[in-house]
């Protein structure tokens, strides 16, 4: 990637208020870049590093859409966006990532994420749904199944390049380390975040096409209902595609458009993700004031005594 002139703006603060009184505030930045790679509007700076966590899981589902996995097993893209989410383990999430190990013919045990405290089943985990579609592209191309969250595993070499082919960069240049499920994660500036949301969401390749379709058309499977990531999706209709992170990581793409943007709260508080990302996408025009009101209500407005406010823009390059 071809990284631009270290630039740094003023951060975006969020400001908790309890009955109009600040009580506590958080540190974000914030950046949008387009898919000629170009980084347009910055809050704070775009070059700061941090691990870009389960917004990765697209980028993940890549293996999936470039192998002939989903139509050798016939998966559709409602197990598509399984693949990408961090559900809630629900039983409809939980019968969905079922779904792709019996039409892969692998047992429920072959699941190498943790079985969340309290849970009976590996399928219960938020992360269940891409170590499925790890497994089936290891059915598919015949590789072992015990070892997929090896960093050497072909599975993870061949995510890895796809992500290293959309950043324009060598797969060598990446620092990886175990996410909390047990499956590699990257170390990323926050514009090449952005970077690679401008590209999903581009429509200039099919693959990644399919993926946002999946994420888009079924935006319940992607976190679960009363969730950021569905609430937008779902009352975008399409034209927005969401996917979060954890340590306050959230990322977005304006769906035809090829613009992203990327989200990293300093002390990794989600409530103030998703309340920038509200604030943000109002101020590019990218959701109607309407519609950001909507979420106000369900992710700024915490309770009857408590709320958020966000202060500051993003600012041209």
């Amino acid at each position: 990637m071809t990284r631009a002139k270290r630039t740094q703006t003023p951060k975006i603060e969020v400001h908790l208020l309890r009955e109009g009184i600040e009580e506590s505030v958080h540190c974000v930045e914030a950046v949008v870049c387009d898919d000629r790679n170009r980084t347009l509007l910055v809050a704070g700076d775009p070059q700061t590093a941090t691990f870009i966590r389960s917004s990765l899981k697209p980028f993940q589902a890549l293996a999936v859409t470039t192998t002939g996995t989903l139509e050798r097993y016939e998966l559709t893209d409602k197990d598509l966006a399984i693949i990408c989410s961090s559900h809630r383990g629900t039983m409809a999430h939980s019968r969905q990532v079922f779904n792709i190990l019996w039409r892969i013919d692998v047992e429920t045990n072959a699941l190498k994420c943790p079985i969340p405290e309290g849970k009976e089943s590996a399928l219960q985990h938020n992360c269940s749904g891409k170590h499925a579609g790890m497994l089936a592209v290891c059915r598919q191309l015949n590789w072992s199944l015990n070892d997929y969250l090896n960093r050497a595993h072909p599975v993870q070499k061949l995510t890895l390049n796809k992500v290293a082919e959309i950043l324009a960069m060598p797969a060598e240049e990446f620092i990886t380390a175990r996410d909390d499920c047990g499956a590699p994660t990257y170390f990323m500036e926050i514009q090449q975040m952005a970077n690679l949301y401008a590209q999903l969401a581009s429509g200039s390749n099919l693959d990644l096409e399919r993926i946002v379709r999946a994420m888009t058309h079924y935006p319940s499977m992607i976190s679960g209902y009363g969730s950021f990531d569905t609430e937008l999706m779902t009352i975008t209709e399409g034209r927005i595609v969401s996917k979060s992170g954890a340590e306050g990581i959230q990322c977005i793409g304006r769906v035809g458009q090829g613009q992203g943007l990327a989200i990293k709260v300093a002390d990794g508080a989600k409530r103030a993700k998703y309340a920038v990302a509200i604030h943000l996408l109002k101020q590019m025009g990218w959701i109607s004031p309407s519609i950001a009101e909507k979420l106000a209500e369900k992710f700024m407005n915490l309770s009857n005594c408590k709320r958020l406010e966000v202060i500051g823009e993003l600012c041209l390059v």
